[in-house]
C-alpha cells in the first residue's frame, strides 16, 4: 500500500505547553483515517501540521512522499482541508465562494465553472447557487465547505470535526457524501468528537489524548479488545453487587449512581446479575466505540 501521509515522532510546543508530543502514524492511498480525542487532545494541532498552517517543533512528516518542510507549496495544491470554522464568503453567492476559491489553484475561469456546477450537483445545492451563504442553514454550510475542499480535486481531503453542530439530519447527508468520496478511492483524514461518525467512516483510528496516541486499530477491533462485545449498565448499583463484580475481576468502572461492566460473558453473566441484584434500571447492549473512548480517556468534562 502507497503511504499518503507519514508522521514520525511529530511533536509541537506553544512554549511549555507541549500540544502533540512525539506521535507516530500512517495514512495509505484510499484510506479513510480517523483521528479521535478529548478537547485538547492534540487533534487539529497535528492536522494544522499536516496541511502546513502550523509548522512542527521536532519529528519528520511527509505527505505524498514529499516533506512538508521542504516542499510545503507542492503539497497544499494536492489537498483539501474543510475546516472547522465556516471561512465562507458572506459577500458572494454560493457559485461564488467556489468559483472564486478554485482561482487559488490557477484554475481556469471557464474550467472552474464547470467544477462549480458539478459539485454543487455533487452536494445537491445547485437550486440554491445564486443566493447569498448567509442564506444558508448550518447544514448547508457544511456541505458548501466540503465542496470547496474539493475544488482543486484533491489527492488528500482533510476533515477537522465536519459535522459539529449539526442536526441529524444534516450529518447523515454529509456522511453520505463523504461515503461517496471515499467510494471513489479518496484519501480521507478526519477527527471527530462523533463516535458513531468514526465508526461509520473510518477504515481505522487513532486514540490521541494528552499529545499521545493511545491506541490505533480498525473500529471493530478496538471494541473488541478493550470492551468485549457487550456491555452491562446498572443505574444506582447497590454495594453487594459492586462487591461481587469486583471480587470475580470483572472488568468495570464504577461511576458511584452508575456501573458499567465490560462483558465477555454475554447474556449468561447478565442472567446472572438481573436474577440476584438488579430489579430495575439494569440494561444490556452492545459495546460501541464511544464505549472504548470513555474507558480510554476518562468520563472527565475537559476544557
Amino acid at each position: 500500500m502507497e503511504p499518503i501521509i507519514e508522521a514520525r515522532d511529530l511533536a509541537k510546543k506553544y512554549g511549555k505547553l507541549t500540544a502533540v508530543n512525539g506521535i507516530s502514524f500512517t495514512v495509505y492511498r484510499g484510506e479513510s483515517f480517523g483521528l479521535l480525542g478529548p478537547n485538547g487532545a492534540g487533534k487539529t494541532t497535528t492536522i494544522r501540521m499536516i496541511y502546513g498552517f502550523s509548522p512542527m517543533s521536532a519529528g519528520d512528516l511527509r505527505v505524498f512522499g514529499l516533506d512538508i518542510t521542504k516542499q510545503s507549496r507542492e503539497i497544499k495544491a494536492r489537498i483539501g482541508v474543510c475546516q472547522q470554522e465556516n471561512s465562507l464568503d458572506p459577500d458572494l453567492t454560493v457559485r461564488q465562494n467556489l468559483e472564486v476559491f478554485a482561482r487559488y489553484f490557477d484554475i481556469p475561469q471557464k474550467e472552474a465553472r464547470g467544477i462549480t456546477e458539478s459539485l454543487l450537483r455533487f452536494i445537491a445545492m445547485e437550486h440554491r447557487k445564486g443566493e447569498k451563504v448567509t442564506s444558508l442553514s448550518g447544514g448547508l454550510m457544511r456541505r458548501l465547505v466540503l465542496a470547496r475542499a474539493l475544488i482543486n480535486n484533491p489527492d488528500l481531503i482533510i476533515l477537522d470535526e465536519p459535522t459539529t453542530g449539526l442536526d441529524p439530519q444534516s450529518r447523515h447527508q454529509v456522511w453520505e457524501r463523504l461515503e461517496q468520496l471515499k467510494a471513489r478511492g479518496l484519501t480521507i483524514l478526519l477527527t471527530t468528537h462523533y463516535m458513531e461518525e468514526a465508526a461509520r467512516l473510518c477504515d481505522r483510528i487513532v486514540i490521541v489524548d494528552h499529545g499521545k496516541i493511545l491506541v490505533e486499530g480498525k473500529p471493530a477491533e478496538l471494541i473488541r479488545i478493550h470492551v468485549g462485545k457487550e456491555v452491562i449498565e446498572v443505574a444506582e448499583p447497590d454495594s453487594e453487587l459492586i462487591r461481587w463484580v469486583a471480587e470475580r475481576n470483572f472488568d468495570h468502572e464504577n461511576l458511584g449512581h452508575r456501573l458499567i461492566i465490560y462483558s465477555k460473558g454475554g447474556e449468561d453473566l447478565f442472567h446472572a446479575i438481573t436474577a440476584n441484584y438488579c430489579t430495575g434500571g439494569c440494561d444490556l447492549r452492545l459495546a460501541t466505540l464511544e464505549d472504548v473512548f470513555l474507558k480510554l480517556t476518562g468520563r472527565d468534562l475537559r476544557e
